[in-house]
């Protein structure tokens, strides 16, 4: 029995079980040494940098996922309208975000934010932040 359809104890006493679709043939991971240093492409002015590092659209071109990092340098602010769901972690250095509801937070590496779609969002730092993402999008759409 794989790990993926065993049933297990989710610490609530209630048993949960997983599964995944079978495959007549092996699936290998994807394994990408040292992406968090890699240069990160500009997207935006000279200070927004970002860089799909995988995705899964060769596994799920319905609703793939795209991971990656992105960076802002001190400078000019960047306003960004998901038009997707998005996850950050920080990871290095730290950035200020708003929201168009008010809502304005300080991250510092460590600190986790959801983006739905539809969200605007406006980035920038004093210094420089670094976080790696997730969002429900194909490689390379901004």
């Amino acid at each position: 029995m794989s790990f993926l359809s065993k049933s297990f104890s989710s610490g609530s006493g209630k048993s949960a079980s997983t599964s995944s679709e079978s495959t007549s043939e092996p699936v290998a991971m994807s394994f990408h040494a040292g992406a968090k240093d890699r240069k990160i492409p500009i997207i935006s002015g000279d200070n927004i940098a970002l860089h799909d590092i995988a995705s899964s659209e060769k596994f799920d071109s319905d609703k793939p996922i795209t991971c990656g990092f992105y960076r802002v340098d001190k400078g000019a602010p960047f306003t960004y309208t998901y038009t997707y769901h998005e996850m950050k972690i920080v990871v290095e250095g730290e950035f200020d975000i708003s929201d168009e509801t008010g809502q304005k937070v300080h991250a510092v590496a460590g600190d986790v934010f959801y983006f739905p779609k539809g969200s605007k969002i406006t980035f920038t730092s004093e210094t420089y932040g670094l976080a790696f993402f997730t969002g429900q999008r194909f490689e390379g759409q901004l």
